[in-house]
């Protein structure tokens, strides 16, 4: 069955876009030797399950992409974000048996998802 194996986000400042994603997330964000400006996103290690992905400065207004990213604890994640800029669109919240999530917007204005899993989540 395909998976998704491979993100992108626009920016509109790629390099204020680099800063916070590795500051928030600790992501390894490189240049890619390619023919267009395009950094390549190495978001975990090789042994952890999920995807790795890429930024690319916005070409169209409404280019943008969602996609939830795991996190130990959505509640200091999103402290991290609010201290680099982000801003947070719906606050932490729980999905029964499954864990919490929440909405934020990074530096260029895209939406994301961080999502935490707990079991135990009411």
């Amino acid at each position: 069955m395909p998976k998704i194996n491979h993100f992108e986000i626009n920016a509109d400042d790629p390099l204020r876009a680099k800063s916070f994603y590795e500051k928030v997330f600790n992501w390894k964000i490189e240049k890619w030797e390619g023919p267009l400006e395009y950094w390549l996103i190495t978001a975990g290690d090789e042994d952890e399950p999920g995807i790795n992905g890429g930024l690319q400065k916005r070409e169209n207004k409404e280019d943008s992409i969602s996609t939830y990213i795991g996190v130990k604890s959505v509640k200091e994640t999103m402290k991290k974000i609010e201290e680099n800029g982000g801003i947070i669109i719906k606050p932490k919240s729980a999905i029964p048996r499954v864990g919490y999530y929440a909405i934020f917007r990074d530096t260029e204005g895209n939406r994301l998802d961080l999502m935490e899993e707990d079991e135990s989540a009411k």
